[in-house]
């Protein structure tokens, strides 16, 4: 195959990922897998010349809009800077002409960089050799910067060169934006403004080019060139055999979503006054100058987040791989937005946020990066209005979040979606109408990130609002079930998707219920330690903690079987159909179940997407027993086709739990290669990113034991026999740790600070000095 992940050496080894042959029905890997972010912004990685079967997406954090009123809000695929086009002796340079050699894509993890390189032989039997370099700086977040050099090996030539911004794009067909104005100035500062159709957005471009020969810089006189939603420039130069070209190209990118003119009195002239000086500020300095600036704050990052691993390589480099991603799609530069189910890589879920954020990348950033963890959660506060109009719509009181959530945190899921393989229409998408469980998810998020890092300022200011007001949703909730004479949830959808409409999944009415209990006890405290705040609360909220106490211990939580202690995932799940589902868990893509059934068929039989009653004993695994969770996972696995990226790393964490150490390390070789694989196919709508979340959950909640238990910090490792040692860092309540864990000791090194309490290896620790040993 072509892509190789040991390409790193010495200091970069486990560092890079590596294409090493151009295939053209496969672009959509590399672009994905080697996308390049900030945060703010994010690309994927096309080449600089076009062809046939590319995705030139461009993404700015929180500029959602709508393509029309019949469609829901998405991210808008921006104007392209990354584009080069390059012409030698007359015509087009393409890698589908002439012969390459020596071909090499490869994306350094370390510092953010982008490089391909190869030597081609024209048409005309001519060599050059070219090598392309990019960044997006992780210093300046609205800066990117391309490199070209072109040497002509053996033959003279003649070099011509367009570059500029192309605004002729679209996501998928649908058009975001009016025509902008274009300018130049000074002929040296390129100009292109777009602004959304809907929401109103400015984007301002400006770019600008410096080029050099043999290594010296040259003057040269630009053709100016501009189109319908497209301008640039055009050079040229005559080279001499041995001789190399060189250009350098500077982007700037600003909009009126950027806080600073986010702004009551905006004006676009000011917006593009900041922008043209902005670049010209960058202009001054050369290409290798800001990219080092960028890897000093990448080596920052890594310093605070690297997770080494002694084992095999490959497991090294998925997990840096995750962190990576984690950081080039997550915006922890604004809490008005939060991240996409597919980062920003890409047009999978139209850049919206789901339960994926909550319970899959939040605790990456809850256990290291605590303070982008409150963004994360302040972006949930900030979008309590509209969830309290979506509960009052649909008849209950409270919040009640949206499946998909995108900048207002109105409900965003499209209605209609795959095709049904029986009746050939659209499959309705119930999510956004039935499947409620996030709310809870949310509060769950909220609370673990209180107990792990102790922010009391958060929780008076957001978290307790976000809590009561979720529990004060739930009560609404309720059904009242004659035949039980109790609580129950009826017409959802738990986390497995492949059950719609059903009555009291588990994993809702268990996590609901704990929400109500969540907000009893936060209730009793603020009584007693902060009962002015309370006060606040209530006169805001109208809480009804009766209502509360009354209703949660009458809630129906469905109990192990007498006979085999299997928990009913929903009312109906296992008196339905039981088939052979072998072929289906062999096939090496998702979804294959469909080419067979249709939704409604598979809503009578026994099989499940994703974890559900098993999501259930992940978040919640204290209620349960060794015992009841074994039983379960014997019952259910084994009817789980894993058809979402949310799950392996799930079923991997609770495997490590219950000792099944080899199967846990299988599933998460397959999490944390979900994009990284040989199947090129699995990244093309971007990248998988609960399953960056989910890696890191694999490494340090399940071979490193991490846990919060009863609000404790739990360490119990279960290191599989692949690895000799991890190391990895954690913040708790606001001391930063890093853990050594091997096969018979866990070190724990900090600054001077608070004794901490710790449960290491299920015996209650305390840690008051900087350097501990225990064995295990």
């Amino acid at each position: 195959m072509f892509m190789r992940y040991d390409a790193g050496q010495a200091e970069l080894k486990n560092w890079v990922i590596e294409e090493t042959q151009f295939k053209p029905a496969y672009q959509g890997k590399c672009e994905v897998v080697m996308s390049q972010g900030n945060g703010y912004m994010s690309a994927r990685s096309a080449t600089e010349e076009k062809y046939v079967g590319q995705t030139r997406n461009f993404f700015v954090a929180g500029t959602f809009n709508k393509f029309d009123q019949a469609e829901v809000t998405e991210l808008p695929n921006a104007a392209d800077m990354s584009a080069i086009e390059i012409f030698i002796d007359g015509e087009r340079f393409h890698l589908e002409q002439g012969k390459v050699a020596n071909y090499s894509r490869r994306l350094n993890m370390k510092n953010g960089e982008l490089i391909r390189d190869f030597t081609w032989t024209s048409p005309g039997k001519k060599r050059f050799h070219l090598c392309f370099r990019r960044f997006i700086s992780m210093a300046d977040l609205h800066l990117m910067a391309f490199s070209v050099h072109i040497e002509a090996i053996d033959s003279d030539a003649e070099v011509e060169i367009h570059s500029g911004i192309d605004a002729q794009l679209t996501n998928s067909g649908a058009q975001h934006f009016h025509e902008g104005e274009k300018c130049f100035y000074d002929k040296r500062y390129v100009e292109l403004l777009q602004r959304t159709t809907e929401s109103g957005i400015d984007f301002v471009f400006v770019t600008t080019h410096r080029y050099e020969l043999n290594g010296h810089e040259v003057e040269l006189t630009p053709t100016l060139v501009m189109a319908r939603r497209k301008v640039w420039t055009g050079i040229r130069c005559e080279l001499k055999a041995g001789d190399t070209f060189g250009l350098d190209k500077l982007g700037v990118v600003h909009t009126s979503r950027d806080k600073e003119f986010d702004t009551p009195g905006y004006k676009l002239q000011a917006l593009r006054d900041h922008t043209l000086a902005h670049l010209k500020t960058c202009a001054k300095q050369r290409f290798d100058v800001l990219l080092e600036t960028s890897a000093n704050e990448w080596a920052k990052r890594w310093n605070n987040m690297d997770i080494t691993i002694v084992g095999p390589d490959v497991d090294q480099l998925a997990i840096r791989f995750a962190l990576y991603q984690l950081n080039i799609f997550c915006p922890m530069h604004d809490t008005r937005f939060s991240i996409g189910a597919k980062g920003l890589s890409g047009e999978g879920y139209k850049g919206h946020t789901f339960w994926d954020t909550e319970v899959f990348m939040l605790p990456f950033f809850t256990y290291t990066m605590p303070d982008v963890a409150r963004g994360l959660l302040t972006y949930r506060y900030r979008t309590l209005p509209e969830g309290r109009k979506k509960a009052r719509a649909n008849g209950y009181l409270g919040v009640q979040f949206p499946w998909e959530s995108a900048l207002t945190g109105e409900e965003v899921t499209p209605i209609w979606g795959a095709v049904d393989i029986i009746t050939g229409q659209s499959t309705k998408i119930w999510s956004g109408f039935i499947e409620q469980h996030i709310t809870c998810d949310i509060a769950n998020a909220v609370w673990q990130y209180y107990q792990l890092s102790g922010d009391q300022p958060f929780m008076d200011e957001m978290g307790y609002e976000i809590i009561f007001d979720t529990a004060t949703f739930w009560c609404s909730r309720l059904d009242w079930l004659e035949d039980r004479n109790m609580w129950g949830i009826c017409n959802v959808i738990g986390p497995d998707e492949y059950k719609e409409h059903v009555d009291n999944n588990a994993f809702t009415n268990y996590m609901a219920a704990e929400n109500i209990r969540l907000a009893i006890r936060c209730y009793d405290t603020l009584s007693m330690d902060n009962p002015v705040l309370l006060a606040k609360l209530n006169a805001n909220l109208t809480l009804d903690p009766t209502l509360w106490r009354k209703r949660v211990d009458n809630i129906y939580l469905p109990q192990p079987r007498t006979e085999d202690k299997v928990i009913a995932q929903d009312d109906t799940y296992l008196q339905k159909a039981i088939i052979d589902l072998t072929k289906y868990k062999q096939q090496p893509f998702v979804g294959g179940l469909f080419q067979d059934y249709n939704l409604d068929q598979v809503n009578q039989i026994q099989v499940s997407k994703q974890a559900d009653i098993m999501m259930l004993f992940f978040l919640q695994g204290s209620m349960f027993d060794l015992e009841t969770k074994l039983a379960n996972w014997n019952y259910y696995e084994p009817k789980t086709l894993h058809d979402s990226s949310l799950s392996l790393s799930t079923h991997c964490v609770l495997a490590a739990d219950m000792g099944h150490t080899e199967y846990a390390y299988q599933l998460f070789r397959q999490a944390a290669t979900i994009d990284l694989c040989q199947n090129m196919k699995s990244s093309d709508h971007g990248i998988h990113a609960a399953s960056m979340g989910g890696t890191w959950q694999c490494v340090v909640l399940g071979f490193g034991g991490v846990r919060l238990l009863d609000d404790k910090l739990c360490i119990k490792p279960n290191l599989p026999r692949e690895w000799q040692q991890i190391n990895f860092p954690l913040f708790y309540k606001g001391q930063r740790l890093e853990i050594s864990v091997d096969h018979k000791t866990i070190s724990i090194h900090r600054q001077p600070g608070n004794s901490l309490s710790i449960e290491i290896a299920g015996q209650d620790r305390t840690i008051d000095s900087t350097e501990v040993i225990f064995h295990v």
